[in-house]
C-alpha cells in the first residue's frame, strides 16, 4: 500500500492535463474522449451490468494464473466482491467506452476477461468490432460469458486458456489487432512476454492499453522496458493505465496524464 501512495504521489507531482500537451495526436485525444463529460445512453448499460454482477451472491472457485490478488486470501470467492474490488471502476468502465469509440477498432484483443466489465466497455465502444477475450478461469469465463450474453454484447468471442498458450498457438503474424488491452497478468515477466509476442500484430494505428502500470515495482520496471521500445513512439501514463502507440510518423514522446 505505502508504494502505491508513493508512486501516487510522484504521478500528481509530474502529471498535466491538456494545457500541458503540445502533441496535437494526444490533445486531441485528450480533448475528444478522455475528457468528454457528455453522458452516453450505453453508460446505463454499462451501470446495470455492473449492478447484476453486485447482486450476485454465489460463490466461484477462481483459478489464478496470475500475481495474485491484495485482496482475496481465498480462491473460493463471491462474485458481487470480486465486481466490487476487482473489477474496472464504473470511471474507467466509461472511459474505456470512450476510447474504444473514439478509435473505432475492428479487431480487439483482451487478455484477462475476469467478470467483462471492460470487456462490456470494449463491445459496447464499438458493434462493429470483434472482440476476443482471454480468461484463464473455467468459472470466471462462465460468468463473463452469461452476463455478455444477457446484456446483447454479441460481438465477444471468450476464450478459456492461459493467454501465453494462446499467443503461441495463434498465427500473430497473419493478424492485426487495433486495440490490446492487457489486464491478465500483473507481472514484468509475463507483460513482457505478451508485449514481445504481440508486436508482429502492430500497425501505425494499434492502441495498446497495459492497466495496473504502478500496481508493483514489477510492472513500473515493465513499463519503463515498454516505453523505451525503439518500436514505441508515444505513451500516455494515466497512472491505472499506461496507453501505448506505433506512430511512425511522430517523435518519442511520453505524457503523465490526470484523467
Amino acid at each position: 500500500m505505502l508504494f502505491q501512495i508513493t508512486s501516487y504521489l510522484k504521478f500528481l507531482w509530474n502529471s498535466k492535463n491538456e494545457h500541458g500537451v503540445h502533441s496535437p495526436f494526444v490533445f486531441n485525444l485528450l480533448t475528444k474522449c478522455f475528457y468528454v463529460k457528455k453522458s452516453k445512453p450505453e453508460y446505463l448499460i454499462l451501470k446495470n451490468y455492473r449492478k447484476s454482477l453486485l447482486k450476485n451472491k454465489s460463490f466461484i472457485e477462481v483459478t489464478d494464473f496470475g500475481a495474485g490478488s491484495k485482496v482475496f486470501k481465498s480462491n473460493r470467492r463471491q462474485i458481487s466482491k470480486i465486481a466490487k474490488t476487482a473489477g474496472i471502476s464504473p470511471k474507467r468502465a466509461e472511459l474505456l467506452f470512450r476510447v474504444t469509440n473514439y478509435f473505432q477498432p475492428k479487431n480487439i484483443l483482451e487478455i484477462g476477461t475476469s467478470l467483462g466489465l471492460a470487456t462490456s466497455a470494449l463491445a459496447l465502444g464499438n458493434n462493429n468490432a470483434k472482440i476476443i477475450t482471454l480468461e484463464g478461469c473455467p468459472q470466471t469465463a462462465t460468468v463473463a460469458k452469461n452476463h455478455l450474453e444477457h446484456f446483447d454484447c454479441k460481438n465477444v468471442d471468450t476464450i478459456i486458456t492461459e493467454f501465453e498458450d494462446f499467443l503461441v498457438r495463434t498465427n500473430l503474424q497473419s493478424t492485426d489487432y487495433d486495440l490490446i488491452y492487457f489486464d491478465g497478468n500483473h507481472s514484468r515477466k509475463a507483460t513482457l512476454a505478451y508485449f514481445d509476442l504481440l508486436l508482429t500484430t502492430i500497425t501505425n494505428d494499434s492502441v495498446w492499453i497495459f492497466d495496473d502500470i504502478h500496481w508493483s515495482t514489477e510492472m513500473e520496471e515493465a513499463w519503463e522496458e515498454i516505453k523505451n521500445h525503439p518500436k514505441v513512439t508515444v505513451t500516455i501514463d494515466t497512472f491505472q493505465w499506461g496507453f501505448v502507440f506505433f506512430r511512425y510518423e511522430q517523435e518519442k514522446e511520453h505524457f503523465v496524464i490526470r484523467v
